[in-house]
């Protein structure tokens, strides 16, 4: 079953909210931080650029004293050609400072992101809201049917008329007639779906059928001519609250972003 909660928002192109709810890393203590993590040619490297890197390079990984060194050779290594780009004059490049510019004003954007999602949070009215919104919208009813599947109307007539017949079932036909590769085998059987399952005339030839009814006119579709029976319908049961929570969570959230993004465009002097 398909249970579409809520779009996700598709905010900006250039965009620091894929990261805006990534964990913040873990606090050094002050003795920590007053340590540098190296000295590169004079240049201390601060312990916290190791906390701020490690986050990114860890991926789940524990920590370790292998992720340890990693992530210290990486942030030596990026000293050095920091130190060799400044000595070549690269600083002065105006697309160089542009990019720098853009990072700082990246990694702001990112924070105070961060900080309006967590003095905002999403409520348990919010969450129990959304979730009645989307029960109220997104189910549909599902249909279980058999069906056959031939090349000509002349073949389809023939196994309607067979199917008239005492003694004749529909699954035996299915597996001698149908060339339908996927259902065949199964005589027939196609597996619990709402109608948008499926092309428009199959899916308004099937609603129309009453329980245990065959259509008795075969069914033009772009795959070929159909027979079909529909043998059951119900309404889908909708995961728990629970079950979804995070998810909803998670798209409120992207709201408060968008939320976030409106009110300082409307407070902004833009020209």
């Amino acid at each position: 079953m398909r249970v579409a909660l809520i779009p996700a928002l598709m905010l900006l192109a250039l965009s620091p909210l894929a990261q805006a709810q990534t964990p913040a890393p873990t606090p050094v203590s002050e003795s920590e931080a007053s340590k540098p993590l190296a000295v590169v040619n004079g240049r201390e490297i601060p312990a916290l650029y190791g906390e701020m890197v490690k986050r990114d390079m860890a991926q789940g990984q524990p920590d370790s004293p292998q992720l340890d060194a990693r992530v210290r050779d990486s942030l030596i290594n990026l000293e050095l050609l920091s130190q060799a780009a400044i000595k070549e004059g690269l600083e002065n490049d105006p697309r160089i400072a542009a990019a720098l510019n853009i990072r700082r004003e990246d990694q702001l954007a990112k924070a105070y992101l961060e900080h309006y999602v967590k003095t905002h949070p999403v409520t348990d009215a919010e969450i129990q809201a959304a979730y009645d919104k989307a029960a109220a919208t997104a189910v549909e009813e599902e249909y279980l049917v058999h069906h056959i599947l031939v090349k000509t109307e002349a073949e389809a007539n023939k196994i309607i008329a067979n199917l008239n017949k005492k003694n004749i079932k529909f699954e035996d036909q299915a597996k001698k007639y149908s060339q339908d590769p996927g259902s065949a085998k199964n005589g027939g059987a196609l597996d619990w779906a709402d109608r948008g399952a499926y092309v428009k005339e199959f899916s308004d030839a099937m609603v129309a059928l009453k329980k245990g009814e065959t259509t008795q006119k075969p069914v033009k579709t772009q795959f070929g001519y159909h027979v079909i029976r529909l043998d059951d319908t119900r309404m889908p049961k909708l995961p728990p609250l629970d079950a979804v929570r995070g998810e909803i969570v998670k798209q409120l959230q992207q709201q408060r972003v968008r939320q976030a993004i409106e009110e300082v465009r409307a407070g902004a002097k833009i020209e």
